[in-house]
């Protein structure tokens, strides 16, 4: 039988990098057609070789303080198929001053057709050298704000789990590089090699969002006073029936005015953001054992709950019950 194709992937290592966000998508790779063949007894078929690569081929000095060995400098790493840029865990302007060398091999190996995939505020590394312009693409929520001040001409998808644009990725907060390389092994490998990988790892396949775990505060990274003023309003009066031309016309704007300095501020519609903000609410009421659906339905200002229960799921990717399932505070044993 013909050997399956081999892939290269190399991930690029610098000062205060994520460690798990290294070591686990070195292990999701290597593992990727060997720990299904060998739970199976079968003869396993490595389909990645992977490659840590730092500046000067020196450890990978990482947040948590371990230091991971390196396997090769950035310019002289195996030529990839796949270059993954891990999250950054330190500053991030110190970060991306301090590896400024690294910008134009980027921007080499995407001109040369390699893939480029990046983990949480490793976006950064891609919007700094341009690559994301033009482009959809996500990063940690927490960090949506910055990022869109910083790269004005990225269409940020900060809800999205894993954004694909022609052959750069990117993946969203945290342990999201767990799907991104899910991912990333199905688009080289195809989805049976993906699935056992997922089953071998006791993983799920196929979360899109981040949503669930975000946060209205983003938006409120902005300059824009009178803005700012309508967002705490909004937060004071979630409860209430709330027309949008009304508010414009309370807070002495036009509403074509009104909706472009909004959109401007937040990156998003009033429409949108209002909804949101409700839902965070409603989180967060979720969270609270004793409160029924149909109470914070009317805590946030709707009182069809079926209505808002789809809301909730289009912006949270699941449903009021799922959601106080995981997240429900656990009671004390004992």
């Amino acid at each position: 039988m013909p050997q399956p194709e081999h892939y290269q992937v190399t991930i690029i290592g610098f000062e205060k990098a994520l460690a798990t966000a290294i070591t686990g998508v070195m292990d999701l790779f290597r593992m990727a057609g060997v720990t299904w063949a060998r739970i199976h007894d079968q003869q396993p078929e490595p389909r990645f070789s992977v490659t840590l690569a730092t500046a000067d081929g020196g450890p990978c000095h990482c947040v948590n303080g371990v230091s991971l060995m390196a396997g090769s400098r950035w310019d002289t790493a195996p030529q990839a198929d796949l270059v993954i840029i891990p999250t950054i865990g330190g500053d991030i302007d110190g970060t991306l001053d301090a590896n400024r060398t690294l910008l134009p091999l980027l921007q080499r190996w995407h001109d040369e057709g390699r893939d480029l995939a990046s983990n949480c505020t490793g976006a950064f590394l891609l919007g700094e050298a341009g690559l994301l312009d033009g482009r959809e693409a996500t990063t940690h929520w927490g960090y949506s704000g910055l990022f869109r001040e910083r790269y004005p001409e990225v269409d940020l998808r900060p809800h999205r789990l894993i954004t694909a644009d022609d052959n750069v990725f990117c993946a969203g907060g945290g342990m999201a590089w767990l799907d991104l390389g899910l991912f990333l092994v199905e688009r080289y490998c195809g989805v049976d090699t993906a699935r056992a990988l997922a089953r071998a790892f006791v993983m799920d396949m196929g979360r899109e969002s981040q949503a669930a775990y975000g946060s209205i505060h983003a938006r409120r990274y902005h300059q824009d006073e009178a803005i700012s003023a309508v967002q705490d309003w909004l937060a004071e009066h979630l409860a209430e029936s709330i027309r949008i031309d009304q508010l414009a016309e309370h807070f002495h704007m036009t509403p074509r005015t009104f909706k472009r300095r909004f959109r401007n501020a937040t990156g998003d519609t009033p429409l949108r953001y209002l909804q949101q903000l409700r839902v965070e609410k409603a989180k967060k009421l979720l969270e609270q054992p004793h409160r029924r659906l149909a109470e914070i339905t009317r805590a946030v200002g709707y009182e069809d709950t079926s209505a808002f229960s789809r809301l909730f799921h289009a912006r949270t990717g699941m449903t009021p019950g799922a959601y106080r399932s995981r997240f429900l505070p656990s009671t004390p044993s004992g």
